[in-house]
Formats: structure tokens, sequence, C-alpha cells
């Protein structure tokens, strides 16, 4: 009815020899693919500083169609009533109809940043004339945004956050 096998000598297992093969591969493959998997980090940093750039050329362009429409385009910080536009709740400061960079320090909580929902590691600071938005402690993984210099000028958007940087 029921048949007996019989495990022969040679079908024990593993040898030493090749059990040692296999842990070898698996070391190598994970040498090479460790470096790829942290690299991801930098380059997941990068995409979210670029992610930051296109939300200040939007929040910039937003910003100067309503100062087109308000008719402000053309004011200076400096006039005798400073321009500014209504952006989601916040009273955001324009210079030629483009957001100014906001008052000096850390954090910065007026002007172009005002206009942004700023979220996780991301810190704005402002000398006065550029917003810089960096990543956490990543100092040089980093957004700037410089003010309007004259009427009819865009303000300028550099964008330092490569994967090198990050």
């Amino acid at each position: 009815m029921f048949k007996v096998y019989q495990i022969s000598k040679y079908n024990r297992g593993f040898t030493l020899i090749e059990l040692i093969v296999v842990i070898v591969i698996l070391g190598i493959m994970a040498a090479i693919a460790g470096p790829k998997f942290i690299d991801l980090q930098a380059e997941a940093r990068s995409s979210v500083m670029g992610g930051v750039e296109g939300a200040v050329r939007g929040a910039a362009t937003l910003i100067y169609s309503k100062s087109l429409i308000e008719g402000e385009e053309s004011l200076d910080e400096t006039a005798a009533t400073p321009p500014s536009v209504l952006v989601q709740g916040a009273t955001v400061a324009t210079k030629f109809g483009y957001p100014n960079a906001g008052t000096s320090g850390t954090p910065v909580s007026d002007g172009l940043a005002a206009s942004l929902e700023l979220q996780g590691d991301i810190i704005a600071s402002s000398d006065g004339s550029t917003v810089t938005f960096t990543y956490g402690t990543y100092t040089t993984c980093t957004v700037t945004y410089a003010e309007s210099a004259a009427a009819g000028s865009a303000p300028v958007v550099i964008n330092n956050a490569i994967p090198a940087n990050c």
C-alpha cells in the first residue's frame, strides 16, 4: 500500500561550500545595490525642491495677475500706499506686481512666503530682496527667489537643488 522512499546519502541538503558561495553572491549584490538606494534620498529631496520651484513660479504668476487686475503692476513697494494683493486669506506685499521678498529673517511669514503653504522641512529665509527656500539642514539644497528689479521685469527664480547638492 504505502511506498517507503529512502533518502540517499547525497540528498541531505546544502553543503557548507554552497552556502558560502550564496552568501558571497548576496554580499556582492548588496554592495552594488546599496549606494543606489542611498542616492535615491538625494534625488527625492531634489524633486521636492523642484516642486517648491514650481510653487514659487506659480504663486508669482498668480500674484502678478491679481496685481494687473487691480492696476498695481507698476507700483514699487515704496509707494505712498504700498501695493498688495489678497491670496488665500493672506495679504501679500508686491513690488512691480510680483510678490516681494518679505521682511529679513527666518522664518519669513510675509511677502512671497505668505502666499505659499510650506510644509515639512522647507525653511524660508529672506535678506530683504531675495527669499531662499532650503530643505531642512541641507544648506546647498535651495531655491532662490529674487524680487522684480523694475516695472515690466519678472523676478528671478533659481533652483540649486540638484541631487549633488541635496
